[in-house]
């Protein structure tokens, strides 16, 4: 028996018995049977009662929970200050405006109120950023003097390809990441569904990102941890994402093309793992000397492929002839493409 279905027949006992003593109240001014309008308006009550409880109790009562889910805990905390500052305000300000006149003595200290309320929560939440840094770098400077902890930063909301890709393990324990990282429930069912695949690379791509939230779990000095927060209403992934790091009004770190864009065109802020590995790669100008290793043929005639320690390909003139021998090259040009840097160059003894 669920709890809804109790609700029910407590409203319609309730609503039943009401509508008992109403007949007889209304049977007694209108001269008629006590027990005929008794029975009517006990009816109509019961049948009211079973039908319209849910939409007074247990309705509004999921449809505030799920307005509740959608909300970010800072919000929450930015709204509930400026509702404690908006109520201060009022009191203050209550004992004058109480002095005054008839009907204003009265009426405006509870207008004062609503009003400082209502500006109150606005404000704040309007401003939750500034006055959540403010707090939070307080705080940070507080925790940093008395026992020398770091300095945290902002969170940090992981994708699935950034999951999968399993550079972010390494990327971590480097320490650039400041915040906690957060993973959406949404975003652990996405890769359990990878991971239950009947494509095998597909399931190898899963149970990989798996392992790395394992890794990202364990290890104590990284701050990571999966969150409920959901976004009712939308199916997608990668539109669930936007929203969420939109409320939590935080980046999202991933490495796919799309939702870089989706995101940055919704004022969304987008860490891309890839563009960090091309920003870090060596730089080489041209006229520079280096060694390679030339392992494969090229495109063009004689061309020969060499890769540098990072995957950057250099494309060798005339390097059909080295083949698997370790040579020096001089740079000729370097082309930086959407899929990385690319590094001409020729043999040196040239």
């Amino acid at each position: 028996m669920s709890f809804e279905f109790i609700l029910r027949l407590v409203g319609m006992i309730t609503l039943a018995v009401g509508g008992m003593y109403v007949g007889v109240s209304l049977s007694r001014l209108a001269g008629g049977q006590a027990d005929l309008w008794a029975s009517v308006f006990a009816l109509v009550g019961a049948l009211i009662g079973l039908v319209a409880t849910p939409f007074l109790t247990t309705r509004p009562l999921r449809a505030f929970r799920n307005m509740m889910t959608q909300i970010s805990a800072q919000s929450m905390l930015a709204g509930l200050m400026g509702l404690v500052v908006g109520l201060v305000i009022a009191a203050l300000i209550s004992f004058p405006l109480s002095l005054l006149p008839e009907p204003f003595g009265q009426i405006l200290p509870f207008v004062g109120a609503l009003v400082f309320t209502y500006v109150g929560v606005a404000v704040f939440v309007a401003r939750q950023n500034d006055i959540i840094g403010m707090l939070r770098s307080r705080l940070s400077s507080v925790s940093d003097e008395g026992f020398g902890g770091p300095q945290g930063g902002r969170s940090v909301l992981l994708d699935t390809s950034v999951i999968v890709d399993g550079r972010i393990a390494d990327i971590a324990r480097t320490g650039f990441i400041t915040g906690p990282m957060l993973v959406p429930s949404f975003v652990l069912t996405e890769l359990q569904h990878i991971a239950d695949s009947s494509d095998g690379l597909r399931r190898q791509r899963g149970r990989r990102g798996l392992d790395i939230l394992n890794r990202l779990q364990k290890d104590t000095t990284v701050s990571f941890r999966v969150t409920d927060l959901d976004v009712e209403g939308v199916r997608e992934v990668d539109d669930k994402l936007v929203i969420l790091a939109r409320q939590l009004h935080c980046p999202i770190l991933t490495n796919d093309y799309n939702l870089n864009r989706v995101a940055e065109l919704q004022g969304v802020t987008v860490l891309n793992i890839n563009e960090l590995a091309n920003a870090v790669k060596t730089v080489f100008l041209p006229g520079e000397s280096l060694q390679v290793q030339v392992i494969q043929e090229g495109k063009e005639v004689d061309q020969g492929v060499a890769y540098l320690d990072d995957g950057t390909m250099v494309v060798v003139e005339n390097g059909k002839a080295h083949m698997d021998r370790t040579i020096s090259v001089l740079v000729t040009k370097v082309l930086q493409t959407t899929a990385g840097r690319m590094i001409f160059a020729r043999p040196q003894e040239e």
